[in-house]
């Protein structure tokens, strides 16, 4: 890495976002070192700034997703407010939108009108369900689109659905925005384009993600029932009660780590060449013995031994944990996961972003207050402070930020 500011450094990004989705996609790029400047409603902003107040006195949705912004509050169904957003446009390099169905053309900022207008601009929108379909009307939030798709129906246990616990429409959305985005910045490099228009939905992200699910169900016919804490494709593969009163997850994923885990860890030659477990597809066709097996044996043992001698034998194992736990947990601490964040009510902790980039120290910048820099990014295209009290006297702006 030559460039310690990021390897975005230099990037602008427009946000018109709320809740999750697009948030995570532009927190993404700010990580990286991408200026994100936030564009909020006046009245009130993000929405998810207000789901709780438990994070010193803020929402813990909003700063999870909104560190590193800039955020400046604009109406824009007012014209003057509409007119600072181009200007904003006119000197950015993505704007990210998330907005209720029909908002950006109402607004007349579609991707393909602000094609028109800033051709240089990469326009990302995300939304529920995609263009030109008998849903495409809809509002979707994440545990819409993941009930839509199926997800709901092979997580929990037989008939009983469960929504998987992250918000995974929304976060894999944004990921796969900023994916696109990333792409498109590299063909603007190499001189091979200039903007680019960008849709992505939580329903087909959703329906890329149970890829496995449904080439099984397409070529079986059957809907497999889901398994709790294991899997309909691979036994045994589960949670175990342990002696201690703690829970292990473990198991195999392949014959040889199946022969390995019945001979050296539940000393079993029986079961290694039982025929009714001899293949994965044996395996699960009766893996309620093998889980009767399991159980028994782990009840029998705490949870380190079982562990100390799963490692020793090539098994995966986890411990089951619950977040707060997480938050406890040695492996982070060990290798400095933790950071501290600012906000307007005192530094937070909070995890650095997965890639670890050698030479680059994600920037994990401050949580913006609703508003906070809207004065700074007005002077930055060219106002000058009677032009920005008459946009606040107009209600074009929001008030002034105060700590």
């Amino acid at each position: 890495m030559n460039n310690p500011a990021g390897p975005l450094a230099g990037i602008t990004v427009v946000a018109l976002e709320q809740a999750v989705s697009a948030p995570m996609c532009t927190r993404t790029l700010a990580d990286l070192g991408a200026r994100v400047i936030k564009v909020e409603n006046p009245r009130g902003g993000d929405f998810a700034r207000h789901y709780d107040d438990v994070v010193n006195g803020m929402a813990a949705h909003f700063v999870w997703v909104n560190r590193g912004k800039e955020s400046i509050t604009l109406d824009l169904k007012h014209e003057a407010g509409l007119d600072v957003l181009h200007r904003l446009l006119a000197a950015a390099d993505v704007v990210v939108s998330n907005l209720a169905p029909g908002s950006t053309r109402k607004l007349g900022i579609t991707p393909a009108d602000l094609a028109q207008r800033h051709p240089d601009l990469i326009a990302v929108e995300i939304d529920g369900y995609g263009a030109g379909g008998p849903l495409s009307h809809k509002r979707a939030y994440d545990l819409l689109a993941q009930a839509e798709s199926g997800a709901c129906a092979i997580t929990g246990g037989p008939d009983a659905p469960a929504k998987p616990g992250p918000p995974m429409a929304d976060v894999c959305s944004g990921l796969y925005s900023a994916i696109s985005i990333l792409s498109l910045l590299v063909a603007r490099g190499r001189g091979e384009s200039r903007g680019g228009a960008v849709a992505v939905s939580l329903f087909d992200t959703m329906t890329d993600l149970m890829g496995y699910a449904l080439n099984y169900t397409g070529r079986t016919g059957v809907d497999q029932e889901p398994r709790g804490m294991g899997s309909p494709a691979v036994a045994p593969y589960g949670a175990y009660p342990t002696a201690d009163g703690q829970t292990v997850v473990l198991g195999t994923t392949n014959d040889r780590e199946w022969q390995r885990l019945a001979t050296e860890i539940l000393q079993r030659d029986d079961l290694a060449t039982d025929p009714r477990f001899t293949s994965n597809s044996a395996r699960v066709e009766h893996r309620d013995v093998l889980d009767t097996v399991l159980n028994e044996w782990c009840s029998r043992h705490d949870l380190l031994d079982i562990q100390k001698a799963a490692d020793d034998a090539g098994i995966g194992n986890a411990r089951f944990n619950r977040p707060s736990d997480v938050i406890a947990h040695p492996h982070l601490a060990e290798r400095d996961r933790w950071r501290s964040v600012d906000t307007p009510n005192g530094p937070i902790p909070a995890i650095l972003p997965p890639p670890v980039i050698d030479g680059f120290e994600p920037r994990m910048g401050a949580i913006p207050g609703l508003g906070e820099h809207t004065d700074a990014i007005l002077a930055g295209v060219g106002l000058d402070p009677e032009d920005i009290a008459d946009l606040r006297t107009r209600g074009a702006v929001g008030p002034a930020f105060e700590r």
